[in-house]
């Protein structure tokens, strides 16, 4: 690590305000390399099967067709059916839009708090950030899916509770994250020259200090947004996630777990292979976005 703290400040101009780069990063950072440029089209194509379902998706996810009962791969469905004869292609496509939109949530919501959290314990120190470390380091004692598993014992299963539960469980690692960011950021000279300035701790943080930290939350949501949905697909496959019919990914997974004995491990299998590659493409972009940061950072 260099002695350079990772989001140092530029020179402040002769008039004494800074310039703004934290939305000049995300531009810079947006160069992932072929790596990063294959991962990023596999998680864009995801989005928008999860956007365009209803009208891509070639049957209703829901319907069952006793006729076709483990139907195999065919013009009419193009990866077989399950054991109630819904189409797999379908429910893969539809499955997406709850597997993509927890993990969105969880990542959203700790984002969110984890930074204002995180750059107010910084920025005002003494007992509240004594206390915040502390909430903290509680709540890192408990797994995500622990906290899942408790929430759905207590509010039932479903979606809404999973996510909570693991955006409590993100939360502290982005405030700390954030909290040591902004701990250096608010040492460098530009910020003591907006205090000279008579600019307020608010706006000095809501306009300099937190748009500086943007590339850095950034790379911390990415690669987050793949634990998230790992966690959930499997809070969805010990049943305490979406409830069926509704698909998802994990639930396919649970679903088709019976079937696997009986030499049908399609459900399985697909939505798993989709899980793996949907979780692999977004730690790829999120770490092509470390690697392309630290080397802007470098050079």
């Amino acid at each position: 690590m260099p002695e350079t703290p990772l989001l140092a400040a530029e020179a402040v101009p002769a008039a004494g305000v800074p310039r703004r780069r934290g939305f000049g990063r995300l531009r810079s950072v947006a160069a992932v390399g072929p790596i990063g440029t294959v991962a990023a089209a596999v998680c864009l194509l995801l989005v928008a099967a999860a956007v365009l379902a209803p009208w891509i998706a070639p049957h209703d996810p829901n319907a069952v067709d006793a006729s076709n009962v483990f139907a195999p791969p065919s013009a009419a469905h193009p990866l077989g059916t399950d054991d109630t004869g819904r189409d797999l292609l379908s429910r893969l496509i539809h499955g997406s839009r709850l597997s993509l939109l927890g993990p969105l949530l969880v990542t959203v919501i700790a984002a969110t708090l984890g930074t204002i959290l995180g750059v107010l314990s910084a920025w005002r120190r003494g007992w509240l950030d004594a206390v915040l470390s502390r909430v903290f380091d509680v709540l890192f004692a408990f797994p995500g899916v622990v906290l899942a598993i408790l929430a759905a014992a207590i509010f039932g299963a479903g979606f809404l509770a999973p996510v909570i539960a693991l955006s409590l469980a993100f939360l502290p690692v982005t405030a700390r994250v954030m909290r040591s960011a902004a701990l250096r950021e608010r040492n460098l000279p530009y910020i003591e020259a907006l205090h000279l300035q008579g600019v307020s701790g608010l706006a000095i943080c809501v306009r300099h200090l937190v748009p500086n930290l943007m590339p850095l939350l950034l790379v911390q949501a990415t690669v987050g947004f793949g634990y998230a949905m790992l966690d959930l697909a499997a809070i969805s496959f010990l049943g305490l996630g979406p409830q069926p019919p509704d698909p998802s990914w994990g639930v396919m997974v649970a679903n088709g777990k019976s079937a696997i004995l009986g030499g049908h491990p399609e459900q399985s299998l697909y939505a798993a292979i989709v899980i793996v590659v949907a979780v692999v493409a977004v730690n790829l972009v999120g770490e092509r976005l470390a690697v392309h940061y630290e080397i802007g950072e470098s050079s």
